[in-house]
């Protein structure tokens, strides 16, 4: 196992008061990663990393010296997966084709975090173009195992404790699979609710902004700094606990039945800790909604990579160029069938919720655990209705099979309700506590 204990919250508050001496902090960091990425490898190569790092947070305590003023992600070192642009840094979105192709300003994410004070502790490895094509990071827990996709680097690099919090991004079930894998809280706000301006593009109208971490409190913390309107919530608002919805049918069938059984101990759990379970069959067509969702992101990659395919198919991966191939042949009429599905399918699930008084729906977060090997990602099945309605989801750590492998119970709230979605995760973590609870000394 390459894990270790970062949670932002915490970290944040102690680095910004001083607690943490930075310089000190920044070199531990980059210590663990020289003795755990030849391991791990969930960053993009960089010469110097230790001495840009350091130079950076010379400049930051410059600006900020007095700290009751300094920002609240000051000096917080954050992943940032590699199809999103980074002044200073190249974009390959983990492909072979020229870097320069994905020139551009700044993500719009990347400089809100610069504002807040975060450091750049550099890119994470993705799948390519986002999509299935397994990159070389392996999971913390057990390397022998995928760490999930496309954001595979930045959910182990949170595990590994690289950094307390990393940028991924979604289009099937790209934050909450991986978080689920390697035993972090994933957050996959409200379509939009974080600008997409900046990114590499797979499919613009399901591509969504998500953020990793180890703790609950830290993603409430960096959510209400980046997600566009955010509300603050007092915790009495919420101190009762959500109304939780199982949608039974062939939706929830897809995920093993081992995990099946799991589920229903999870559940358990969340009973006896005073929880409402209403079981109601939902998602019964779920083999059309995944159709046509696989419609709208493959056309709209084939459109987007329709020059740079042209000029450098051979340098595409199997499952790339798959898709774009697919994508060259969904009619206009299914492209428009599949975009107007998004908003069918959500308000089809609000009914439901508001039918049967439901707060959040409860899910695994993948079919299975992290399977082994790395010619995989695993599948996102579980994922994708929610993704493709735009509805918020959250991964939850909720305990680990027999061998020691993480296991994710997701959490979906109703559009726009990512405030509420926190609020409640934050009650629910309780139920299943795990490693992010304290901040190391060294």
């Amino acid at each position: 196992m390459f894990i270790y204990p970062a949670p932002l919250k915490r970290t944040a508050e102690a680095l910004r008061t001083g607690q943490l001496d930075l310089s000190t902090f920044l070199d531990d960091l980059c210590d663990r990663i020289d003795r755990t990425e030849p391991f791990i490898q969930a960053l993009v190569p960089e010469r110097d990393r230790r001495a840009r790092l350091q130079q950076e947070a010379q400049a930051l305590q410059a600006s900020s010296p007095d700290p009751s003023r300094r920002p609240p992600l000051y000096s917080v070192p954050v992943g940032v997966k590699d199809i999103v642009r980074v002044d200073g840094f190249p974009t390959h979105a983990g492909s072979r084709l020229p870097p320069h192709l994905f020139d551009g300003p700044e993500a719009a994410v990347v400089a809100a975090l610069r504002r807040a004070g975060a450091l750049i502790l550099g890119k994470t490895v993705t799948t390519e173009f986002a999509y299935f094509q397994p990159g070389p990071t392996r999971n913390p827990h057990q390397p022998d195992h995928t760490p999930g996709g496309s954001s595979s680097g930045s959910a182990a690099a949170v595990a590994a404790g690289y950094c307390p919090l990393a940028l991924g991004t979604q289009t099937i079930g790209s934050v909450i699979r991986p978080a689920a894998f390697c035993g972090i809280v994933g957050f996959k706000p409200t379509r939009d609710r974080i600008s997409p301006t900046g990114l590499i593009p797979f499919s613009p109208s399901a591509d969504q902004v998500g953020l990793f971490t180890q703790d609950v409190g830290g993603m409430t913390l960096v959510a209400a700094i980046l997600c566009r309107g955010w509300e603050s919530i007092l915790a009495s608002q919420y101190s009762t606990l959500p109304m939780l919805g199982v949608p039974e049918g062939p939706y929830l069938q897809q995920a093993s039945p081992a995990t099946l059984a799991i589920f229903e101990e999870q559940l358990a759990g969340l009973a006896a800790a005073g929880c409402v379970i209403r079981r109601v069959t939902a998602l019964e067509e779920i083999d059309g909604i995944a159709r046509h969702h696989h419609d709208m992101i493959a056309a709209e990659a084939a459109e987007i990579h329709a020059e740079w395919f042209q000029t450098y198919e051979p340098l595409y991966g199997p499952h790339m160029a798959a898709i774009i191939r697919a994508g060259r042949e969904v009619s206009p009429q299914a492209l428009a069938a599949a975009r107007d599905g998004r908003e069918s399918l959500r308000l089809e699930l609000a009914r439901v919720m508001n039918a049967a008084g439901i707060d959040l729906w409860v899910t695994p977060a993948a079919p299975g655990p992290a399977p082994r090997g790395l010619t995989t990602t695993g599948s996102p099945a579980m994922n994708l209705p929610w993704t493709y309605a735009g509805m918020p989801a959250l991964s939850l750590p909720a305990g680990c099979t027999k061998n020691g492998l993480p296991l994710g119970l997701q959490l979906v709230a109703g559009f726009e309700a990512d405030e509420q979605l926190l609020a409640w995760a934050e009650s629910l973590a309780l139920v299943f506590p795990h490693r992010a609870d304290s901040v190391p000394s060294k």
